[in-house]
C-alpha cells in the first residue's frame, strides 16, 4: 500500500480544506513545488494533486503549477483531479508529464465519458468517487447525487479504469480517522483497486487500513493531507509500516 501525499491547489497556493468547503481553507505554502519536493525527499512514491479552483470552474485553473511539479519530478507518478471534463484537458496533462488523471464529476454525470477516455488514453484514467453517506457528490462536492458510490464503482469495472479514489467527504480534512468500513465496502463492490482518502490522522489509521487492505479488490493506497502537514502522521514512518506488511 502506498502512502500518497495530497497537494491541494487554490489560487496557486498549497492549501487544505475542511469537508471540501472553499471558504474553510488553511494555506500551508505559497510554493507547491517546494512542498512536493519535501514529500518526495520523505519517500513519497506518488503525488495526489487537486486543482480546487478547477473542480468548481469545470476546467483547469492551476494547470501551470501542476505542470511545474510534473517537470520537477519527471520520474514520479503524479495523479491530478479537479475540473477534468474534456479529452483536451486530459491530453494536456499527460503531455505535461502527469501519469494519471482523475475523473470525478463527469464520471457521475456522463459515465460514457470514462469509457471513451479509457479507450483513448489507456492505463491513465482514475475515477474519483467522493461520497456523503454513501452517495456520490459532484461539482466540488457542492451537489450530492442519488447515485450510490458502490454501484458506480461496479459500472466502471470493464472500462479499463486503473483505480478508484474513494473519499469520505465527512471525514476529509477533519482529522477524525478514516472510514475503514466504507472503504472496504468499495473494495468488495468492485474488482478495481481502491485508493482511500479522507480522515487519515495518524499511524493507527494506516494500521486499520492495512488490517483490511486485502479484502475484495484491495486497498492499494491511502491519500493523506492535513495529517502530514500538521505533523500527526510521519510520511516516511507510514510508508515503512506499509512496506513491512
Amino acid at each position: 500500500m502506498q502512502i500518497i501525499p495530497a497537494i491541494d491547489l487554490k489560487d496557486g497556493q498549497c492549501v487544505r480544506l475542511r469537508k471540501g468547503v472553499m471558504e474553510d481553507s488553511t494555506v500551508f505554502s505559497n510554493d507547491p513545488v517546494a512542498v512536493a519536493r519535501q514529500w518526495v525527499e520523505q519517500g513519497a512514491r506518488r503525488l495526489h494533486l487537486v486543482d480546487l479552483n478547477g473542480a468548481f470552474a469545470g476546467k483547469p485553473v492551476n494547470g501551470e503549477v501542476v505542470t511545474a511539479i510534473a517537470k520537477a519530478f519527471p520520474e514520479l507518478p503524479i495523479q491530478i483531479g479537479g475540473g477534468i471534463r474534456s479529452a483536451e484537458t486530459i491530453r494536456h496533462y499527460l503531455e505535461a508529464g502527469v501519469s494519471y488523471v482523475i475523473i470525478g464529476t463527469k464520471a457521475v454525470k456522463e459515465p460514457q465519458f470514462v469509457t471513451d477516455m479509457c479507450r483513448e488514453f489507456p492505463g491513465t484514467i482514475i475515477v474519483g468517487l467522493d461520497a456523503k453517506n454513501g452517495f456520490v457528490a459532484t461539482d466540488g462536492w457542492a451537489e450530492v447525487s442519488s447515485v450510490k458510490a458502490t454501484e458506480l464503482a461496479k459500472r466502471f469495472e470493464q472500462d479499463g479504469v486503473s483505480s478508484i479514489v474513494y473519499t469520505d467527504i465527512d471525514r476529509d480534512g477533519m482529522m477524525q480517522g478514516v472510514n475503514v468500513e466504507a472503504t472496504v465496502a468499495m473494495a468488495k463492490a468492485s474488482s478495481l483497486p481502491i485508493i482511500a482518502s479522507g480522515g487519515i490522522t495518524n499511524l493507527d489509521d494506516i494500521k486499520a487500513l492495512l488490517a483490511r487492505a486485502n479484502e475484495g479488490a484491495g486497498i492499494c493506497g491511502a491519500i493523506t493531507g492535513r495529517a502530514i502537514y500538521e505533523g500527526t502522521l510521519d510520511l516516511a514512518a507510514a510508508q515503512r509500516l506499509c512496506d513491512g506488511q
